[in-house]
């Protein structure tokens, strides 16, 4: 489930930990990089949790406004295309998930409905709610649609999930955006699930596809520890009048991160890498850091090709 980037963003965030920390030893570095993972992964169960326990709410909802006293026409008749939404109950039907929300022992309803609460009364305010429940087109795609739509329009200010996340885990709160993104990938990329499909999991489900997964995220993480002084002072070499103090560390580990799958991993082309670098760094640096890694990574790449020290397997990894 979790791709390259998402991967290589927990160890950006690893590192970025461990040198504030003062930490020197990086076996202790890597233990709490693959725990905050696993905890990216529980934060990911609870959001899917939280969005089907929407959908339950809203059918509570429907019950007791059919029992009121002196019920409205809408009370009797109420619009079911929130409660019949093919992602929400497909996901609430799957075994894994029940499996992971029952190990995780998450209940909603006993003891944080208000939150969900909170955001089914802001939700139902919304254009796009409206849209939703008017619009006469009813399928999968358009559920799913929905469901995008809302995470990636209002859940990135929804302090009252932030702030609940917030106060269950530290992890959970340096995570939250992140998850957000994972479940827009994960719900966009979805044609269909039943009860007997499998949840993703963490790393990529082939064994050795995962065995390489995470020795991936250890040997990032241990290599550029290693190369730490070599490639802080290539970096100070090439960077004109920049003094090495006066870059900012996120964009530094954002550099020597690059720099270590240049020259240790010889099997990501090198435009693979500077890509994906470049890509983070516009969401976890300064606001100028797109064009100062993009140039300082351009630069680098040539001439440590020049040396010899870029050599990747694989015919054109170069070019790629």
């Amino acid at each position: 489930m979790l791709n390259r980037r998402f991967l290589r963003i927990k160890v950006l965030q690893a590192l970025y930990a461990y040198i504030e920390s003062g930490e020197d030893n990086v076996n202790n570095g890597i233990k709490h990089l693959l725990e905050s993972i696993d905890k990216l992964y529980e934060l990911f169960i609870w959001q899917l949790s939280f969005l089907v326990e929407t959908k339950r709410f809203a059918e509570n909802k429907i019950t007791e406004n059919k029992h009121k006293y002196i019920p409205t026409y809408e009370d009797l008749h109420p619009n079911l295309k929130y409660v019949n939404n093919r992602l929400l109950n497909a996901i609430e039907d799957n075994k894994d998930f029940k499996k992971h929300e029952a190990a995780l022992k998450i209940n909603w309803a006993d003891d944080h409905q208000d939150v969900v609460k909170k955001y089914y009364t802001m939700m139902k305010e919304t254009s796009e709610y409206k849209k939703y429940m008017a619009d006469k087109t009813d399928n999968f795609a358009a559920d799913k649609k929905f469901i995008t739509t809302m995470i990636g329009n209002y859940f990135a200010d929804l302090d009252v999930l932030m702030d609940f996340y917030e106060d269950k885990s530290i992890y959970f709160c340096d995570d939250y955006h992140l998850v957000s993104s994972m479940l827009i990938e994960y719900f966009s990329k979805m044609k269909s699930i039943d009860a007997d499909t499998p949840l993703p999991t963490i790393y990529k489900s082939d064994l050795a596809e995962a065995n390489a997964d995470e020795k991936f995220i250890q040997d990032l993480f241990r290599e550029t520890i290693k190369h730490d002084a070599e490639f802080g002072q290539l970096i100070a070499d090439n960077t004109n009048n920049w003094e090495k103090e006066r870059i900012c560390l996120m964009d530094m580990i954002i550099l020597k991160m690059a720099l270590t799958e240049f020259v240790c991993f010889p099997y990501i082309p090198v435009k693979v890498t500077m890509n994906e670098y470049i890509e983070i760094s516009k969401y976890f640096s300064t606001p100028k850091s797109k064009i100062f890694v993009n140039g300082i990574l351009d630069k680098l790449a040539k001439k440590l090709t020049e040396r010899g020290m870029i050599e990747k397997k694989g015919v054109g990894l170069l070019e790629k």
